[in-house]
């Protein structure tokens, strides 16, 4: 059984994007490699025809990078409304709606292929979440994603921890954790889906210093969404404490360093995909009484 990283608290994941939205493509530099190095991997894979989804579409920019290699019928899905707006806006030939990846809106079936960037790290049970990607996928069906690691912010999480546990308030630190390579790849497997590759690699930036990392974190909406944590990161004397060691510990001539541990993952749904008449014309929507 792969274990769940910490408590997420999925309200506080849709206000905090939804409320970003406008200054996103801004700030968002990290997840815009992201989207580049998932769109590179898939240059490698023979795209499936049909219905395509991206699953926590943000701005569109995965959508879009997709729609001028595979012209065809796409939806956007974000949880955030602020996030599935802009998206339409920008990418006026898709379909567009607000919904959860741990509860997909869509009937059993109804895509050829599904996509997500930076996304899964917010979900706290992987296997469940990409149990719903098997789901709506159909038989042969290709889901291929990239989101962020358990190296993630490791700079930012040791600081912040040890910053605690010299606090002598005996608490914890609320940092969030990230999954690991091997829940990531245990979780498509217990989905039922055969994994043609899960890999991973490091991209670091680098910041003036520990407030403008936070400022930028919060700038895109990527602020700490664990369920238990108290308001704000800490107190002031934890927070002093924190910038000391990770200026101590990590500052070097180009900056402060902000690793990014970045987990990319190709999977397949059993079964042979096969283009129909349906694709044109059916609606992947799962409509309710």
């Amino acid at each position: 059984m792969v274990p769940p990283v910490k408590a997420i608290d999925s309200g506080r994941v849709r206000g905090n994007f939804s409320s970003r939205a406008g200054d996103y493509d801004r700030y968002a530099s990290v997840q815009k490699r992201v989207v580049e190095l998932l769109y590179g991997r898939l240059a490698k894979v023979a795209m499936p025809q049909g219905l395509y989804l991206d699953v926590g579409t943000g701005t569109g920019a995965l959508a879009a990078a997709i729609l001028n290699r595979v012209p065809g019928q796409l939806v956007v899905m974000d949880i955030a409304h602020g996030m599935t707006r802009a998206a339409a806006e920008r990418l006026l030939e898709v379909s567009a709606c607000d919904g959860d990846a741990r509860q997909l809106p869509f009937i059993d079936e109804a895509f050829a292929c599904v996509l997500s960037s930076s996304v899964y790290q917010w979900i706290e049970c992987l296997p469940s979440a990409f149990a719903e990607i098997a789901r709506v996928l159909r038989p042969g069906g290709l889901f291929a994603l990239a989101l962020f690691g358990e190296k993630t912010l490791s700079e930012l999480r040791s600081s912040h921890c040890r910053a605690v546990a010299n606090s002598g308030t005996g608490q914890a630190s609320h940092v969030q954790n990230f999954p690991t390579l091997g829940e990531v790849a245990d979780a498509l497997a217990a989905a039922g889906l055969a994994c043609d590759e899960v890999s991973n690699g490091m991209e670091v930036e680098f910041h003036l210093d520990v407030p403008d990392l936070l400022r930028q974190l919060k700038q895109i909406g990527a602020s700490n969404a664990t369920a238990d944590r108290p308001r704000g990161l800490a107190s002031r004397q934890v927070m002093q404490s924190m910038i000391q060691f990770y200026e101590e510990q990590y500052r070097c001539e180009s900056g402060l360093p902000a690793s990014y541990e970045v987990i990319i993952a190709v999977a397949r749904k059993a079964g042979d995909l096969e283009l129909t008449a349906q694709d044109e014309i059916s609606s992947p929507w799962e409509f309710n009484d």
